[in-house]
């Protein structure tokens, strides 16, 4: 395979990824990146079964890295994380067999070329975070220096970096990977419905935070967040419609007095004083009664 078919090998792939996650927002499975790709009319897979690097064969870099969900009661096998300067960091294989797929990153990373990254939400299913670059390499830590964005690219290579800087690489960490994470885990946890109506049209599914990244009880955990169609999202953040601590919705007064069409009617105000009509099969994934309760405060309050 030529290096021109590689590239464009590579270019479809994110193109595909790009319509087949809407835009990395929707997870996608392991069974889905193993053989739905085709290039030129033949099955092409994105990753390879019981390895974290994809390098196809004959190439000499490396297409996509991913980082499993470990299963129930054990340890994931590399510890793949975000390092103090807000950068993520990926492991190296440590055995030997791996020698040709770290060298396959390290070609990548020379030749500034874009990667897939496949980070796991749950067995199987996958964010796919895409374009990220490797930029660096720490030999002593057996890892290789991630960047989410193309300002992480150059803004490290650009100047040593500062606290400020550190702390807006961290916010581009977060917009990149964190936030997409939770947004995965959420839809998945209410099985791609929203909550509140039961619509699964994934194109118009939202995670919402129930109290927000920047309260002190804000984690992005399944329990703190909410899968919520466009409409019940934004009315949900606009206070027009409230979400009570026993799973009951609320619409504000205002708009249960108002006439205007079946939208209002069937969207909104039908729904009042009605339970949630989507939840997690796990108890701990349930939308947490603490937090609920302090945005039901503020709902009240507007």
């Amino acid at each position: 395979m030529t290096p021109l078919e590689q590239e464009q090998i590579r270019a479809a792939a994110l193109v595909w990824l790009q319509q087949r996650t809407l835009g990395g927002t929707v997870p996608i499975s392991r069974e889905e990146l193993a053989n739905d790709f085709q290039f030129n009319g033949s099955r092409f897979a994105l990753v390879d079964r019981g390895r974290g690097i994809r390098k196809p064969e004959r190439w000499r870099a490396a297409l996509s890295i991913l980082t499993a969900v470990p299963k129930s009661g054990r340890v994931r096998p590399y510890d793949d994380d975000e390092g103090l300067d807000g950068l993520h960091r990926y492991k190296l294989r440590r055995d030997s067999a791996g020698s040709a797929e770290n060298e396959s990153l390290r070609v990548a990373m020379r030749e500034e070329l874009p990667l897939i990254w496949f980070y796991g939400v749950s067995t199987g299913m996958f964010n796919a975070i895409f374009p990220v670059y490797l930029i660096d390499e720490e030999p002593e830590q057996d890892q290789f220096v991630v960047a989410l964005t193309e300002s992480q690219r150059y803004m490290r290579r650009a100047s040593p970096v500062e606290h400020s800087l550190r702390h807006y690489l961290i916010a581009e960490t977060k917009r990149r990977l964190h936030q997409p994470l939770f947004a995965s885990q959420v839809k998945l946890a209410y099985e791609m419905r929203c909550a509140v109506c039961q619509l699964g049209e994934r194109e118009l599914l939202d995670a919402a935070h129930i109290v927000p990244d920047s309260h002190p009880d804000g984690e992005p955990v399944v329990s703190n967040g909410l899968a919520l169609c466009k409409i019940h999202h934004a009315a949900y953040d606009r206070n027009i419609l409230g979400i009570r601590p026993n799973l009951v919705v609320e619409i504000h007064h205002r708009l249960l007095e108002e006439v205007d069409g079946p939208m209002l009617r069937h969207g909104l105000q039908d729904h009042h004083e009605r339970p949630l009509m989507q939840l997690p099969r796990r108890r701990t994934d349930q939308p947490d009664a603490r937090r609920l309760a302090v945005r039901y405060d503020e709902f009240r309050a507007a």
